[in-house]
């Protein structure tokens, strides 16, 4: 039976002269399929005198058959697929699912088309792209609803329209040359070789030629300044666009090596010395103390134990209490930090120092995170680890036991290159699914298969770090609903996923127009800030990512590369 197309709360926007994917699940009786399988099909234009018998819906002079004898259980629409109509361009769908029963989608469906008939090309620009084709619906999240799509926007805006020129077109250099075969390996070369460098002419540092180059081009995509003003200037700047505010890190770090491990393990390393003291640790502290003063109230800092030398290296290995002078150095930051309003991520490390920074993250934990309604200190958890559910709610069981407020910033992970693989998730699937149970479970105050507990669930605050389209919608659908029971941050790398993180923006910039009284989404862009040549490790990594994730790269390339010609159609009048 023809069926009336959906409210634009419940599917997505489609234009009449585009086509539509549709994935069905449908119950058939007919003995070629089994019994409550998936069908996807595709909404066309065939002759009147084509049609066959069956269920079908009538969309806008769209019709889509399915197979005889079928009872639909439900509907949603599938991953963004490109298609070409004849005589149109290829053109991407948004990826706004719904799901539907088979009793109640009909009368759910009965609902105004007029959604339907407005300009397909513009809801397509707001829509986040995704790096894969996927198949699973928020239904099985703990809480959760359907992932809505985006709310009605001036017809003339974008999201990426809230960044400016600069930022665009760098941007558009940086995913062209990650996203390319050819221009990629070279360029990862050259990072590994400036990360490293011990002679003066590759530092950028001591080598003023190299310094401008690269801060006028990686360091200004990724880094917030080598100083107080430069730093406070791109915190303005980000906040001007939009962002609630940043997640500001000091780049200096020092990565462990295997032969660097043997080597503290046959020196005994354990005692501080002053030379650890002068040379590491309170250089260290003074960075980190400063990161803190540079922060707004609201902001977050992100803190790298390894930062602190040698000394702390080997403690965080083998599990040790930091020692005294470190222990009051990480004392005095998380004091300032709770005096300021500011909140401390302690960043997740390279996994044979995981389970040390785990130790050292709860000790000041127990100490800072007393107050229900928000929490100072936060643990990173990586879901591309198979013990990571584990580790949460172990540590959301000590919270309940101690009566303290546990912070979580989610993260998938970024050592894929230096950690056994033995530690990681046999397949993406299983990470993803990894990321987004913890994610529902934390955010509604639930337990369930994926993190394990009894009785009433503690408080606990969340960070989703993450350039994961579905997961940050999946995430928006709870908080949509009401389901939110804790409180939510939504974070993204300086210079990354920006078509994620400026939707997000305009998503709640939209909200409140709308309803005054709406809370708006917190966004928060992470950046480091340092010397041109201790930003290289992380400028390093950075690069690393975009070689792991190569079709997120190039969808953000098509983003950038779509918002700089509807801009230059907007000045020629063609838009």
């Amino acid at each position: 039976m023809p069926i009336s197309p959906p409210s634009p709360t419940t599917t997505a926007y489609l234009s009449q002269q585009k086509l539509l994917v549709l994935r069905i699940l449908v119950h058939s009786s007919s003995p070629q399929k089994r019994p409550d399988t998936e069908f996807c099909g595709e909404a066309k234009v065939p002759p009147l005198a084509s049609r066959r018998a069956g269920p079908f819906f009538v969309w806008p002079k769209r019709v889509l058959y399915l197979p005889q004898r079928s009872t639909i259980c439900s509907v949603s629409v599938a991953q963004p697929i490109m298609l070409s109509v004849p005589g149109r361009r290829a053109a991407r769908l948004p990826v706004h699912r719904t799901s539907l029963s088979s009793t109640s989608s009909i009368s759910l469906l009965r609902s105004t088309s007029s959604c339907l008939r407005g300009d397909s090309s513009r809801q397509q620009r707001r829509s986040i792209h995704s790096s894969e084709r996927r198949t699973s619906t928020v239904a099985d999240l703990p809480g959760s609803m359907p992932p809505l799509p985006p709310q009605n926007m001036d017809a003339n805006r974008a999201p990426l329209s809230v960044l400016p020129l600069s930022m665009i077109l760098r941007s558009l250099a940086t995913t062209v040359v990650s996203s390319s075969p050819i221009l990629l390996p070279p360029s990862l070369r050259i990072m590994v070789a400036l990360a490293h460098a011990k002679n003066p002419i590759l530092n950028p540092d001591k080598n003023p030629l190299l310094r401008f180059f690269l801060k006028k081009s990686f360091y200004a995509q990724f880094c917030a300044g080598e100083n107080a003003a430069e730093v406070r200037h791109t915190i303005g700047r980000l906040k001007n666009i939009g962002f609630t505010g940043v997640i500001l890190g000091y780049a200096k770090e020092v990565v462990l090596e295997g032969s660097d491990a043997k080597d503290m393990a046959a020196a005994k390393l354990g005692e501080e010395t002053a030379r650890d003291i002068e040379k590491e640790i309170n250089p260290w502290r003074d960075g980190t103390l400063e990161t803190v003063r540079l922060a707004e109230p609201g902001d977050f800092v992100a803190l790298k134990f390894t930062g602190a030398g040698a000394l702390a290296l080997h403690q965080l290995k083998n599990r040790l209490p930091p020692s005294q002078h470190l222990g009051a150095s990480i004392d005095a930051i998380c004091e300032l930090a709770r005096d300021r309003g500011v909140r401390l991520l302690f960043d997740a490390e390279q996994d044979m120092l995981q389970e040390g920074i785990d130790d050292w993250t709860m000790r000041f934990a127990r100490k800072y995170n007393d107050s229900p309604d928000t929490a100072t200190i936060y643990g990173t958890y990586q879901a591309y680890k198979k013990n990571c559910p584990a580790v949460v709610s172990r540590h959301l069981a000590d919270a309940q036991r101690d009566g303290f407020t546990l912070g979580i910033k989610l993260v998938r992970g970024a050592y894929l290159g230096s950690d056994p693989r033995q530690c990681f998730h046999d397949t993406k699937e299983d990470t993803d699914a990894c990321y987004n149970g913890i994610a529902a479970s934390v955010l509604t105050r639930q337990w369930s298969v994926t993190v394990q507990g009894e009785g009433e669930f503690p408080n606990a605050h969340i960070v989703l770090a993450t350039h994961n389209v579905e997961s940050v919608r999946r995430a928006r659908a709870i908080c949509d609903a009401g389901g939110a029971k804790s409180d939510i941050a939504f974070a993204q790398l300086q210079g990354m996923a920006d078509e994620v993180s400026c939707e997000l923006v305009e998503a709640s910039q939209s909200a409140q127009k709308e309803n005054a009284n709406a809370r708006p989404l917190p966004v928060y862009k992470y950046l480091v800030w340092g010397t041109t040549g201790e930003c290289m490790k992380y400028l390093l990594r950075r690069a690393q990512e975009n070689k792991d994730a190569v079709q997120r790269t190039r969808n953000g390339r098509d983003a950038m590369w779509a918002e700089l010609v509807r801009r230059c159609k907007n000045v020629v009048g063609m838009a």
